[in-house]
């Protein structure tokens, strides 16, 4: 019999607001006052929903979904000023910003070495003080995870190389006797970096606590690949698609679509999906258990991947060179859904989307996604216009890959605004609100609005253009956007439309 979903948060109609953490003003991290603030805002607006895209560290170029860890938390985004307050810190301590991404890493890991130290000397004197005991079980609950992430962090640091492949050979392969060595000469680091995954784990639980007081639910996002230099990989080749050096010999990617007419050629590392069933899918289990303990709502970026990928062979880089594979489907989610019957999770169903992989999805009872700016090739039945909407899946406006809303509509052709002017009854004055508002009456139980949209902004406030490697991943909101009129505004539609849980 197959099993599937039994969650039940998409019985009531919800709204809320996607804005990546890294967005946020905050000169010590975000993870304290302006995380809060945030979740001030959206509960005045009648939004019950946070969307965040994947929150753990990256690497150079910023983007989310090609993380260090599949587990671990972004050590940027801790609130130093938290310190502070449980006395690991002094204010004095807390010197300005660096002016560069070098600097400021330099001078928060010296923060985060000083609080780690008073720490393990149980001197911090503030009563918020972090405890050892809380500590210990910190490091119990995460053991599947966080001494790999801790040492891959550790040895990177030291080496100061691009990625593990360019270690030397015995560090780079494991090593017993070499990775034994480096723990015992590098003790204080590994310390630093740990504590830095408590303290993140700690504020992150205190935001959900704040979030949920104030009725708001935390919605996470994973992606379904790794990246190859991330602590994942290093610890567990056998799971992936490598050589015997640990170089991919297959790698992700998707063919031509909506977003890429070229296609795009991710890069990832695939999954040894044989590996991993012989395993009970153990790695996959333990990923979906971290994010469960940080997040209401999961996504699942990329789902259809698990029904089939594009691969695309190493030596031949062009996503045109891919072809389809079967993914584990139907055994990989009963395996999930065996482990955790009411795992809250999303099907994120965007690009090219066969029967199948519908036929998957809702075989496991899996809301899917709907995006308004792509309802308006001219088809009536484009599964993204309002009328073929459906009551337990999402509509977005425009998601992190999208031009916003405002600069999506100015872009469009004469003949394309026209049908989307026609379909929503509107003139176009005051976009992107006739967009919102539709979304907004939409039969889909969760509509999801990028803060972008909320703001009008145009595309001077894109987050990200696939395909490319500028100028993504770093808009900041301006909390001077965030009026009473605004909150107001948007808690009207809210009511309007039935969203207020």
């Amino acid at each position: 019999m197959t099993v599937g979903s039994t969650n039940d948060l998409f019985s009531t109609r919800r709204a809320g607001a996607l804005l990546h953490p890294t967005c946020l003003p905050g000169p010590w991290g975000v993870l304290g006052a302006s995380a809060r603030k945030f979740v001030d805002f959206l509960a005045d607006s009648g939004l019950s929903v946070w969307q965040t895209l994947p929150i753990g560290p990256t690497h150079r170029d910023l983007s989310p979904y090609q993380s260090l860890s599949a587990h671990a938390g972004n050590p940027e985004f801790i609130d130093l000023f938290e310190l502070v307050v449980s006395g690991l810190l002094t204010e004095a301590e807390l010197a300005e910003p660096g002016t560069n991404a070098t600097e400021a890493t330099k001078q928060r890991e010296d923060s985060f070495a000083l609080a780690a130290k008073r720490f393990f000397n149980q001197d911090g004197q503030g009563s918020n003080s972090p405890d050892q005991a809380g500590f210990q079980r910190f490091r119990e609950a995460n053991d599947y995870w966080l001494d790999d992430f801790c040492l891959f962090c550790a040895i990177r640091e030291v080496q100061a190389v691009p990625g593990w492949l360019q270690w030397p050979e015995s560090l780079r392969d494991r090593d017993s006797g070499a990775l034994r060595d480096f723990m015992d000469q590098n003790q204080e680091r590994l310390g630093r970096i740990r504590f830095e995954q408590f303290v993140f784990q700690q504020q992150w639980h205190h935001l959900r606590e704040y979030a949920r007081a104030r009725g708001v639910l935390l919605f996470g996002d994973i992606p379904i690949f790794v990246a190859h230099d991330s602590a994942d990989v290093w610890a567990n080749r056998h799971l992936f698609k490598l050589d015997e050096r640990g170089e991919s010999t297959v790698v992700a990617g998707v063919p031509p679509d909506y977003f890429s007419p070229n296609g795009q050629h991710w890069g990832n590392p695939l999954y040894n999906w044989e590996a991993m069933a012989g395993e009970g899918y153990q790695w996959w289990l333990e990923r979906l258990e971290s994010q469960r303990h940080l997040f209401d709502l999961i996504r699942i970026d990329h789902f259809r991947g698990l029904q089939a990928y594009w691969e695309i062979p190493a030596q031949t880089p062009e996503p045109r060179y891919g072809y389809w594979v079967a993914g584990p489907g139907d055994r990989f989610l009963e395996a999930c859904f065996n482990r955790f019957p009411d795992l809250p999770l999303v099907a994120e169903n965007l690009g090219i989307i066969s029967v199948d992989v519908e036929e998957l999805r809702k075989r496991f009872h899996l809301p899917g996604m709907t995006v308004m700016q792509f309802g308006f090739d001219g088809s009536p039945d484009n599964p993204h216009l309002l009328h073929n909407h459906h009551a337990r899946d999402l509509v977005y406006t425009g998601t992190h890959d999208n031009d916003t809303t405002l600069g999506w509509y100015r872009s469009l052709d004469d003949h394309t605004r026209r049908n989307v002017n026609e379909y929503l009854g509107t003139s176009g004055d005051g976009m992107p609100w006739p967009v919102i508002d539709a979304a907004f009456r939409s039969a889909c139980s969760l509509a999801i609005v990028p803060m972008q949209d909320f703001l009008g902004l145009g595309t001077e406030a894109r987050f990200n253009t696939p395909g490319t490697v500028v100028n993504n991943w770093v808009w900041q909101l301006d909390w001077n956007l965030l009026s009473k009129g605004l909150s107001y505004r948007i808690s009207e539609s809210v009511r309007q439309h039935g969203r207020r849980p």
